[in-house]
């Protein structure tokens, strides 16, 4: 069982596990039931979208460094997102992003995991129609978790949010559980908060 994070906290990765190359990091969510009256449309599914920004020097240096669902392999082939769940539904992780962080190159200071609601502003969907979510960093080796934060702050209103980073520091790669909410309405716009 890893360690269970709140929110702000960080965690060395390496420091305890030595050898420690590849990691796969899982997001999951879960929807809220919604109420439905008689005659009321039938609610769409919301599509929650994983992304990784690469950031070199704190900064996302352009299109190229966003793996999400147009973009699953980074250029250096150190990141890869793992492909699309439209819906969310079922337990356990809804996307995966791999990373070799051994491999990952020096220029590139952290990895910034965010995910936001598809079409957010045209469904009229918020995260406050979220449950459940977490971010976690499984040791690919052995599928052990190090580490787990679950959100658990009320984001009503908000389209998007920046769930943690894998950053390096001293020689170490460390993960800060972040949990901030935005109401950016597209992938771009929480991209240029990097830029």
């Amino acid at each position: 069982m890893g360690v269970s994070l709140q929110k702000g906290q960080k965690v060395s990765l390496t420091k305890d596990n030595a050898g420690l190359s590849r990691v796969v990091i899982g997001l999951g969510w879960d929807e809220v039931q919604q109420k439905r009256g008689f005659f009321a449309p039938k609610p769409q599914e919301i599509d929650c979208d994983a992304s990784a920004f690469l950031l070199a020097d704190g900064k996302l240096r352009g299109v190229d460094d966003i793996v999400y669902f147009g973009n699953l392999r980074h250029k250096s082939g150190t990141v890869q997102h793992m492909g699309d769940n439209l819906t969310g539904a079922g337990d356990g992780d809804d996307e995966q992003i791999v990373v070799e962080l051994d491999r990952v190159p020096a220029e590139y200071d952290r990895i910034v995991l965010v995910v936001n609601i598809y079409q957010a502003d045209k469904r009229k969907q918020h995260f406050g129609m979220i449950q459940n979510a977490f971010i976690r960093i499984v040791d690919s080796r052995n599928n052990q978790e190090l580490c787990k934060y679950n959100l658990s702050d009320n984001y009503d209103g908000m389209t998007a949010m920046i769930f943690g980073e894998v950053y390096r520091h001293n020689g170490e790669w460390k993960f800060n559980a972040i949990g901030s909410g935005t109401q950016d309405v597209q992938l771009g716009q929480l991209a240029n908060r990097f830029a």
